[in-house]
């Protein structure tokens, strides 16, 4: 299988989805990038299956807008994306490789309501000459940020990585025969494709990037955009647990949260703001990091944060083996299972997000190889099934939430996997992943990321257009 890097699993992005946002706006960068010298005047762009269904709420159509104008996920102002989007409905004209187009995005982009062969999530690029096509490219947004161009094979040399792994038996044989970590044979792995220097890093922009998302959430209040009118609810929280103590910025935030009660409950309180504050921020199209994907961007960071401030040292976090860990747990996952709702539901998610937050936080605790992998089994364990509804095709209900249970399973995941012992384990992380992967084929299509099965149907609500 392709070399997955941790890197890949974790994508500096905005929300609100990593397949409905993320991926279409990747594909339409790459479809400007990749278009061959011709003369076209017009583009359409379609949206198929989940993407066409639940396409409005995920702002997939914004999202190829962004795409389309050139402008990068990871590096974008997201407080200027309705700038620029409004700049181009008012303009009505789209640049592109030096030729200028009429562009109306409620009439060029399109929601078909169809199914497309090729993927759950698919959408096509068709740039006209008059009536005729001249050039048309098929995408499929994979989860996760990953797309997948139909019909083309990937170019290029495929990365071999010292320590291939497949599955968890692969990850145990070589850290047995590497006598090390789950942490170090993957930063081993890492360190074969960027310096270590790069890839500290890396991690540590991850960590701050999360940081950042949490802290945002807990000091921005009001609804969230949609039309659901989601009141936020994390900075509520986070006053309410520091006794309305005011703060500057984010480093006396955290000294606030460090000498604050720390009791369990409030503890377990801290672990759900940290939570709905990176989800919130997810909804309103702000900074996150993908793990693995925008809908479940929450779990990772509220279960890191619970580690960072509750857990250790505060001159010595392990930020960065507790990265690396998460984010080879997670692609054990999208090479045998899935990480996209469209195509597996929410256990896909939220599932997969608990299961690398469990295995992350126990490594990081001092856990053996086999009682990481334990805790990440216990964590999907028990997110097997787990539908995807959003409410109106928005990623706040049950979304939001859903990142504050997938961070409490997570951690209790990890202490059941510290106190127990591996060997008296009946199930391991290769069976849950083919489970889930059997489960995500059995589930009915209206619970796949489309709002026409659970939460969305039995609470019908109409959304304005936008």
């Amino acid at each position: 299988m392709p070399a997955i890097s941790v890197f890949d699993i974790f994508k500096i992005g905005v929300g609100p989805s990593s397949s409905h946002t993320i991926g279409p706006w990747k594909a339409a960068l790459e479809f400007v990038a990749t278009l061959p010298p011709l003369s076209f005047d017009r583009l359409e762009v379609r949206l198929y299956g989940s993407l066409s269904k639940t396409g409005r709420g995920h702002a997939t159509d914004a999202a190829v807008q962004l795409g389309l104008l050139g402008h990068v996920a990871e590096n974008i102002a997201s407080e200027r994306i309705p700038e620029y989007l409004a700049e181009l409905k008012e303009s009505g004209i789209l640049a592109i490789n030096g030729q200028f187009l009429p562009f109306s995005p409620q009439r060029d982009i399109v929601f078909t309501n169809l199914n497309h062969k090729s993927h759950p999530n698919t959408l096509e690029f068709l740039a006209y000459a008059g009536e005729t096509v001249v050039h048309q490219a098929t995408y499929a947004s994979l989860g996760g940020g990953f797309i997948r161009r139909v019909g083309v094979v990937p170019k290029g040399k495929r990365v071999k990585l010292p320590f291939p792994i497949d599955k968890g038996t692969d990850l145990l044989a070589h850290v047995d025969a590497a006598d090390c970590s789950i942490a170090a044979l993957v930063r081993r792995n890492e360190e074969s494709l960027r310096p270590r220097a790069e890839v500290d890093a890396r991690l540590q922009t991850l960590f701050q990037t999360m940081k950042e998302a949490v802290y945002r959430g807990c000091t921005t209040g009001g609804t969230l955009p949609g039309g659901l009118n989601v009141q936020r609810r994390a900075k509520a929280i986070c006053t309410e647990l520091l006794d309305a103590r005011p703060f500057a910025d984010l480093p006396s935030w955290e000294t606030r949260i460090r000498g604050a009660y720390q009791d369990f409950n409030t503890v377990n309180k801290w672990v759900s703001c940290f939570a709905l504050a990176v989800n919130e921020e997810n909804a309103a199209m702000g900074r996150i990091v993908t793990g693995p994907t925008n809908g479940a961007a929450g779990v990772v960071p509220a279960v890191l944060l619970y580690y960072y401030f509750f857990c250790t040292d505060y001159d010595a976090p392990n930020v960065e083996d507790f990265l690396l860990t998460a984010g080879e747990i997670g692609s054990l996952f999208k090479k045998g299972a899935t990480i996209s709702a469209a195509v597996g539901g929410c256990q896909a998610e939220i599932g997969v997000s608990s299961a690398m937050a469990a295995g992350g936080l126990t490594e990081v605790l001092g856990g053996s190889p086999r009682q990481v992998l334990m805790a990440a089994e216990i964590a999907m364990e028990h997110h097997l099934g787990l539908t995807c509804d959003p409410v109106g095709g928005l990623v706040q209900i049950p979304c939001i939430e859903r990142n504050a249970m997938g961070a409490i399973k997570a951690i209790t995941a990890a202490n059941l996997a510290l106190a127990g012992n591996p060997a008296d384990s009946k199930v391991d992380i290769d069976t849950v992943i083919k489970t889930m992967w059997h489960t995500a084929k059995a589930m009915n299509h209206k619970y796949k990321e489309t709002s026409l099965g659970g939460l969305a149907f039995n609470l019908p609500v109409v959304i304005p257009e936008c």
